[in-house]
C-alpha cells in the first residue's frame, strides 16, 4: 500500500519544471520524462486526438504541424485577471488555473507512480517577486500558484523562494563565514540570494528579485531583430489626407512574448492586419504578418528565435533566426555582438538586482566570494559577464541549473521534520 504524507518539492518554472523529494536524507530527483528530470512547462490541445500533451510531446506535437492550440510560459500568467477567465478549448471551458492544474496533476502522478508514495503536501518554489513589489497582480499570484496547486490534488501547500531552495542545495561554501550569492535566472524571472556559510549550515542574509528572465531575452531579440522584417518600423499611407503613419506596434509587441501569441489569432486580429497590409508602404513586410496571424505561426517564429539565441550565445559564426516557416529564404544573423547589444539593458538591470540585494543584506561586493548561477537562462553569456564585472574579486560556478532549486526545496522540507512521515 502506498504510504501518504509525504513531501514533493516542485519547482513549475515559466520554461521548464522539476520535482524531487527526499529519500534516505539525500534529494531524489523524479524521472518527468524517460531518461529526464526536467519537463517543459508546455502544453498541446490537439483538435485531431481531443487530447491534451504536455512537455516534449507538446512541443513536437507543434514542430510537427499538428492542428490545436499551443502554451507555454504561464506562470507569467499568475495574478493577472486572465487566470481566471474562461476559454473554450476543444469543448471545454477552462481556465489557466485548471490548465496549469493539469500539469501539476500529471507532476504529482508521475511522482507516486515512480516511488509508491503519496504526496498530498507540495513544497512549492516561488520567484521573489512575480511581478514586481509594487505591481497590482503581485497579491494574487502566490494565491493563484496555491490554487493551481489545490486543484491538482495536493491537500497542504507551503511556499520557499526559489534562489534560497537553490542555496540549500548548494550546500556550505569552503569555509565557515563565507558569503555566497545565488544568481538564478529562469524563464521568467531573475532571483538573487545572498548567504553565509557556517558550521551550523547557511543561514540568508537577503533575497530580491526582477521580472527578466529567458522569455524577455527572447522578446528583445524578436523586436530587435524578427518584428521589422514583419512591419514593425514600417509606414502607413493615411486612409484620409497625404502622408503616411507608422504601423502600430502593439500586434508586434505582442507577438514577441510567449505568454501572449494563444491571444493573438482573433478575427479582429486578422482584420486589423489585413487593413495594415492594403495601406503598407512596404506590402512584402506587412505581408508577412498577415501569413504568420493566418497560419498561427507565432509559436514556431518564438522557437526560431529561442534557437537563435542560443547559436549566438555559443559563438557560432553562421548563427542566425531562420524564419523558413514564414518565407523559405528569409533569415536573420544574429552575431554574439548583436546578442550582447540587444540583451544589454536586460544586463544592466541584472546588475541592479544584485546590487539591490547586497544594499538589503547591508554588504558591498568585495565580501561576495562565490557567485553561483542556478536557472536554465543564466547560461546566457549576458547574465555571467554582468555578475563577472559587478562580482570581480568572488569565484563564479554554475550548480545543476537546471533542477537545483527542486533539491533544494526536498532538503528544505526535509529539515522542517515533516517529510516522510
Amino acid at each position: 500500500m502506498a504510504q501518504a504524507g509525504h513531501i514533493l518539492g516542485v519547482d513549475f518554472g515559466t520554461s521548464n519544471s522539476a520535482a524531487s523529494y527526499l529519500r534516505d536524507g539525500s534529494p531524489c530527483l523524479i524521472e518527468l520524462s524517460a531518461g529526464r528530470t526536467t519537463m517543459p512547462t508546455t502544453f498541446f490541445f490537439d483538435f485531431d486526438t481531443r487530447k491534451t500533451l504536455m512537455g516534449e510531446p507538446a512541443s513536437a506535437a507543434l514542430l510537427d504541424g499538428a492542428e490545436g492550440r499551443f502554451m507555454r510560459a504561464l506562470k507569467r500568467v499568475l495574478g493577472t485577471s486572465l487566470m481566471h477567465e474562461k476559454r473554450q478549448i476543444m469543448k471545454e471551458r477552462v481556465t489557466f488555473v485548471d490548465i496549469i492544474a493539469r500539469f501539476l496533476r500529471e507532476i504529482k502522478g508521475r511522482a507516486e507512480a515512480e516511488t509508491g508514495l503519496i504526496f498530498d503536501r507540495v513544497l512549492s518554489g516561488r520567484p521573489v517577486v512575480f511581478h514586481g513589489s509594487d505591481h497590482p497582480s503581485e497579491a494574487n499570484a502566490e494565491a493563484d500558484l496555491r490554487a493551481c496547486y489545490l486543484a491538482a490534488g495536493f491537500k497542504e501547500v507551503d511556499f520557499l523562494f526559489e534562489p534560497e531552495a537553490a542555496a540549500i542545495a548548494s550546500g556550505a561554501l569552503q569555509k565557515a563565514g563565507e558569503v555566497g550569492l545565488i544568481v538564478d535566472v529562469g524563464g521568467g524571472t531573475s532571483d538573487f540570494s545572498l548567504f553565509r556559510s557556517g558550521d551550523a549550515g547557511l543561514s540568508i542574509l537577503a533575497s530580491h528579485g526582477v521580472r527578466i528572465g529567458g522569455t524577455d531575452f527572447d522578446s528583445a531579440i524578436s523586436i530587435d531583430s524578427v518584428m521589422p522584417l514583419l512591419g514593425k518600423g514600417t509606414h502607413l499611407r493615411r486612409v484620409m489626407g497625404e502622408g503616411s503613419m507608422l504601423a502600430p506596434n502593439a500586434m508586434f509587441n505582442e507577438l514577441a512574448r510567449w505568454e501572449m501569441i494563444p491571444f493573438l489569432y482573433t478575427a479582429q486580429n486578422r482584420r486589423a492586419a489585413k487593413e495594415m497590409l492594403s495601406l503598407a508602404c512596404e506590402p512584402d513586410r506587412l505581408g508577412r504578418l498577415v501569413t504568420v496571424l493566418e497560419d498561427e505561426l507565432g509559436h514556431d517564429l518564438a522557437f526560431a528565435v529561442e534557437r537563435g539565441k542560443i547559436a549566438a550565445n555559443a559563438g557560432e559564426a553562421d548563427a542566425c533566426i531562420a524564419l523558413g516557416q514564414i518565407d523559405e529564404r528569409l533569415s536573420c544573423a544574429l552575431s554574439a555582438e548583436a546578442l550582447a547589444r540587444i540583451l544589454a539593458s536586460h544586463s544592466e538591470s541584472l546588475r541592479a538586482g544584485a546590487q539591490e540585494t547586497l544594499r538589503r543584506a547591508g554588504l558591498d561586493t568585495a565580501q561576495v566570494q562565490r557567485v553561483i548561477y542556478v536557472g536554465g537562462s543564466s547560461l546566457m553569456s549576458a547574465v555571467s559577464d554582468a555578475m563577472k564585472a559587478e562580482f570581480t574579486g568572488a569565484q563564479h560556478s554554475f550548480s545543476n541549473v537546471f533542477t537545483a532549486v527542486a533539491d533544494g526545496l526536498a532538503l528544505a522540507a526535509g529539515q522542517t521534520g515533516s517529510a516522510g512521515r
